[in-house]
Order: structure tokens, then C-alpha cells, then sequence
């Protein structure tokens, strides 16, 4: 029992420090090569709908508010957030599909499974796919995971190893799930910012009335 528990211990350490490089240094890092910004600045304006993803566990509740603060506070313009979140709460779960890779290779290191690298890849690829189908709500990557470890042969069964923990790590990949929406969103407004006519050195006018109703009071 006790080295159950220290291997779940690992894993949890595996999967927190695995999201932490994805969310501190590669999507920071594909967002600076493809806007030349800084993108812990666009991360400050979002922090209140990073709160509210891990304390919800869901990136569709957590849209309106990611909504509003890219809009408010980051400059992204209507047309893009409402386009790009969205689609992003569907099928973009970068967070999900990490956790669902570790977690699979976790079972078949548990039940002394030696993986070769073809069932690897099929792994890395699988919780891919099936992370794009999860639903956005809390828990949801649990059932896309028999999908992952039946591609191998894994015992599906064997998740139940992680469902005493799964409740703590969905808030962090949850997070990380918004925090990538967030920064395709700022991707997606630089690259069609002419498209669109777009000023970045200024502050887009706001499309929601406010400006009207302001003026005639």
C-alpha cells in the first residue's frame, strides 16, 4: 500500500511539473515566435479567468469570464475572442492531453508493462485525438482516457488508481487549458490583424455600446 501511495505521489509530481513546462515556457514560447510580444503580459490580464478555471474545473463555465478579460483588459477585439474561445473550450484541451500520456504511461509502469516507442507514439497521438473530443467539464478527461489505454492494451479498469487524485490535477489541466485558448486568441488577432484592421499600438474600440450609451448621457 505504501508503494502505491509514493507512486501515485510521483505521478502527480510528473503530471504538475509536465503541465508546468507547457504552461511557463512552450505556449509562452509559441506565442512570442509568432507575435514577438511578451506573453506574460497577456497572461496578467487573464489571471482572474485562470483563477476561476481551477476553482471550477470547467473551461466552458470559465468562458464568459475569459471572454471578458481579453477583451477589457488585453485588447483583443470581439471578433476574435468570440470566435477562437469558443472553438478553444471545444477541442483545444493541451492540458488534457498531457495529463491522459502521463497517466497511461503510469498504468503500464504499474502493472510492470515495458512500453516500446510505437506504443508510445500511438499513445502521444491518441490522447491527442481524444483529448479534442473530451467535453468541457470537470472530469471529463477520465472517460476520454479508455480510449488511450485501449489503443494499447492497457486495463482500463486500472484508472480507478487515479481517481483519488484526478479531482486536484483536472483544476491544474484545466488552467493550462485556458491559458492556451488565451494565447491563440492573441495569436490568431496578430495574424489577421490587417484582415481585420486591426491597430495592436492601440487600444480597439469596444463594440458592445458602451461608447453609445456613454455619449448620449
Amino acid at each position: 500500500m505504501g508503494d502505491l501511495f509514493a507512486s501515485i505521489g510521483f505521478y502527480c509530481l510528473t503530471v504538475l511539473i509536465g503541465l508546468l513546462i507547457h504552461s511557463a515556457v512552450t505556449l509562452p514560447l509559441v506565442y512570442f515566435v509568432f507575435t514577438r510580444k511578451n506573453p506574460y503580459k497577456l497572461l496578467r490580464g487573464v489571471i482572474q479567468a485562470l483563477v476561476f478555471a481551477f476553482g471550477t474545473s470547467s473551461s466552458a463555465a470559465t468562458l464568459p469570464v475569459t471572454m471578458q478579460c481579453i477583451e477589457e483588459k488585453c485588447g483583443i477585439d470581439q471578433r476574435v475572442s468570440r470566435f477562437v474561445l469558443p472553438v478553444g473550450a471545444t477541442i483545444n484541451m493541451d492540458g488534457t492531453a498531457l495529463y491522459e500520456a502521463v497517466a497511461a504511461i503510469f498504468i503500464a509502469q504499474y502493472n510492470n508493462i515495458s512500453l516500446n516507442f510505437g506504443q508510445i507514439v500511438t499513445i502521444s497521438i491518441t490522447a491527442t485525438a481524444a483529448s479534442i473530443g473530451a467535453a468541457a467539464v470537470p472530469q471529463a478527461g477520465l472517460y476520454t482516457m479508455i480510449i488511450v489505454l485501449t489503443a494499447v492494451g492497457l486495463p482500463p479498469e486500472d484508472i480507478s488508481l487515479i481517481i483519488v487524485i484526478d479531482w486536484l490535477l483536472d483544476r491544474f489541466r484545466t488552467t493550462v487549458n485556458v491559458m492556451g485558448d488565451t494565447f491563440g486568441a492573441g495569436i490568431v488577432q496578430h495574424l489577421s490583424r490587417k484582415q481585420l484592421g486591426i491597430d495592436e499600438n492601440t487600444q480597439p474600440e469596444r463594440t458592445d455600446g458602451t461608447e453609445e450609451q456613454e455619449t448620449r448621457e
